[in-house]
């Protein structure tokens, strides 16, 4: 597994950007915004690519607080486009979570990861999970035990499921920070 810190101010992709860090009830949100882009970032969506990283685009982070160290869990990026519309909401699955002495939420990553496009009335209506090849060959290396692999598999269906239904929690509370009109 690899850890993996939510904090994307080195990231070299972006030339100007503004990052805070909220504390809601159950959750850390990190709320990132490119202003200038020194290299876009587009990736594959089913058959389709898409663009999630622009000018003006903003990560939003919602990070469960909680779980602790060797849990199964997950965390959710919201992507939305310069017009604040989403482009992808990603869901890290993870083995374990906390936050750093510098505030910043991390995570055991367990490589898998499920995406999903975001439509109107908060539905995702396509979803795909992805790299489970990564997962596959941490299995392979030693790094991930099988046991823990199909676990992850199994959260990944039931976050996949969740996002389908709009029953996805952490969906919730990035709905309410998106529309506070104080964020």
């Amino acid at each position: 597994m690899k850890r993996k810190v939510f904090d994307l101010r080195p990231w070299a992709r972006v030339a100007r950007h503004t990052q805070t860090v909220t504390v809601v009830p159950g959750h850390v949100i990190v709320d990132f915004t490119a202003h200038e882009v020194a290299r876009t970032l587009d990736v594959p969506f089913g058959e389709r690519s898409i663009r999630i990283l622009d000018d003006g685009h903003r990560w939003v982070r919602v990070h469960p607080r909680g779980t602790g160290e060797g849990a199964l869990g997950d965390a959710l990026t919201v992507m939305l486009n310069a017009a604040g519309q989403p482009e992808q909401l990603y869901v890290d699955i993870h083995a374990g979570e906390g936050v750093g002495a510098d505030g910043f939420p991390w995570i055991d990553d367990l490589y898998l990861d499920v995406v999903a496009d975001w439509q109107p009335g908060w539905r995702a209506t396509e979803t795909h999970i992805i790299d489970g090849d990564e997962l596959a060959e941490a299995v392979a290396a030693g790094l991930v035990s099988p046991t823990l692999a199909e676990a992850a598999w199994a959260r990944a269906r039931q976050v996949e499921e969740a996002l389908r239904l709009g029953t996805y929690p952490p969906l919730h509370v990035v709905r309410a920070y998106l529309e506070d009109p104080y964020t």
